[in-house]
């Protein structure tokens, strides 16, 4: 089984617009709210790819049983934390062309109580876990480190961690003596992290920072580049992967769609080019639809055949 986690879930709330209006009405005719949050985009996007998944993390509120109706409703699942505070919404404005503008609550505070509670009942399900996926930011109430525990437990058990966080949850967890198997950063965070200013005409650059000590001991290091695909290193050897270019509906989710396609590749026991393969078709396929972390699986095989790998 496949468990995903997610400490700061979301309704995630998508509002298309032809050119957003500052200081004005702005109307939508199409509204779509989902079970949200980068961890439960890439429950959805395993699931819909066959795999066997349970979703975890902290639930509360309304909106908490929502995302638990929503999961219901497409077969998939789950066991939260309840938690007292409401879980938060999420909401992505789709603009003129393809320019995204995200509105992003904080979301609730978890008390020690409630932490405590949620991480003896995350020790029970890694009895039953063979992989672990760790994914989004951390809500107000636990510190930087918390990934870092879960990491040690997972490690402990043998489970391989697939870690897609940013920021002070990342860095301390590249500066743990407990490391995630992969993480999968994209090029602002790779930036945010090594205070750096690279961009997707540098590739060379961006291997060369890749070499950073802080990434020492990291299994895979995966740097997605959006359109211009991705960067790999694995077992000591550099990959170039680039991805069709094709007309972006919706890319909300399309780097949890990524870690969803390396956790159900690695799932399966696929090969390297397999694995970098069947995660950059996934990331495809989520920006061709409009539902955040979704694909259409008929889709699949005729992106994974345009997707070029070289060593690098």
């Amino acid at each position: 089984m496949i468990l995903t986690v997610t400490m700061n879930p979301s309704v995630d709330i998508s509002y298309p617009l032809e050119t957003l209006t500052v200081d004005s009405v702005n109307r939508v005719k199409t509204v779509s709210k989902t079970a949200g949050g980068k961890g439960l985009n890439v429950t959805r996007v395993i699931n819909e790819l066959g795999g066997k998944v349970t979703a975890t993390g902290v639930l509360g509120g309304h909106l908490g049983r929502f995302i638990m109706e929503q999961l219901d409703n497409a077969n998939i699942p789950h066991q939260f934390y309840s938690i007292l505070e409401e879980t938060r919404n999420s909401i992505a404005l789709l603009h003129d062309k393809g320019q995204q503008t995200e509105i992003l609550e904080a979301g609730p505070t978890i008390t020690q109580e409630e932490k405590v509670g949620f991480l003896a009942e995350f020790e029970q399900l890694l009895s039953k876990t063979k992989w672990l996926t760790i994914s989004g930011s951390l809500p107000n109430g636990l510190q930087p480190d918390f990934y870092t525990h879960l990491i040690q437990s997972a490690n402990e058990a043998t489970i391989p961690v697939l870690l897609d966080t940013s920021g002070a949850a990342l860095k301390a967890a590249l500066m743990s003596e407990h490391k995630p198997t992969l993480i999968k950063p994209n090029l602002s965070e790779i930036n945010e992290l090594l205070s750096i200013e690279l961009d997707v005409d540098r590739p060379n650059d961006v291997k060369s920072a890749m070499n950073d000590p802080i990434f020492q001991g990291i299994d895979w290091l995966v740097v997605t580049l959006g359109g211009s695909g991705a960067i790999v290193k694995t077992g000591g050897q550099f990959y170039r992967v680039l991805i069709p270019k094709i007309e972006v509906v919706n890319p909300v989710g399309s780097g949890d769609a990524t870690i969803a396609g390396l956790a159900y590749a690695f799932s399966q026991s696929s090969t390297t080019e397999e694995i970098i393969k069947t995660a950059m078709t996934t990331g495809v396929l989520n920006a061709l639809e409009p539902t955040t972390g979704h694909i259409d699986t008929t889709r699949f095989y005729d992106i994974y055949e345009q997707v070029e790998i070289s060593s690098y």
